[in-house]
């Protein structure tokens, strides 16, 4: 790519693909041109442009990176991830969760790379539908998360009020009620579903 291409807000396609398909640094930087907008890479090399959330969706992803924070302040070990981060995958995709975690002895000493991406699967990820989500969509992204090293994520339906556990190894399972307990990399983790759900309340 020999000059960034900066998107007009106002005509943006859903999807973009370039021939051949940017790498990953032209990837970064095309997203660091582009930063008012969420950007994320399938592994065929699509650009995936992903609007904006609407007020109830940002408000229950503000809860959900709060809790998770919390209980992260109980230990202090890995880091938690918010919506904005994109983690570039072993299948060559780029895509940002709602909420991640990563364990501690994969994050490594830090390199001095500063604000580029992260180049690690995290181990925990938490996605929330939207109104504008395709529920087909959402699920196969949650099977590229364990395909791609996750060892738990959770698949948060709020007009549904449950949510979908996926797990290396096991079919995926709902699961309902006014909390969600953590495991494996977030043991010890309860997710407070009913502060979550308040917000899509009429």
């Amino acid at each position: 790519m020999s000059t960034l291409l900066h998107l007009e807000i106002n005509s943006l396609p859903e999807r973009l693909f370039w021939d051949p398909p940017l790498t990953d640094d032209e990837f970064e930087a095309f997203a660091m041109t582009n930063d008012l907008l969420h950007l994320e890479r399938t592994k065929e090399g699509e650009i995936i442009v992903t609007p904006q959330t609407g007020d109830d969706t940002g408000s229950a992803n503000a809860e959900i990176s709060k809790q998770l924070g919390i209980w992260w302040d109980t230990h202090e070990r890995g880091r938690v991830y918010d919506s904005s981060t994109g983690f570039f995958l072993p299948d060559s995709s780029n895509l940002s969760p709602d909420a991640a975690y990563v364990l501690p002895e994969k994050l490594g000493p830090r390199s001095g790379r500063g604000a580029k991406m992260a180049h690690h699967c995290p181990d925990f990820v938490i996605e929330l539908l939207s109104s504008s989500d395709r529920l087909r969509k959402a699920e196969a992204k949650m099977n590229d998360w364990i395909a791609n090293g996750t060892a738990l994520a959770w698949l948060i339906d709020p007009y549904q009020r449950q949510v979908t556990v996926y797990a290396p190894g096991q079919p995926p399972h709902i699961v309902s009620g006014a909390s969600l307990e953590g495991s494996g990399p977030v043991e010890g983790f309860t997710l407070n579903l009913d502060k979550v759900w308040r917000f899509y309340e009429t």
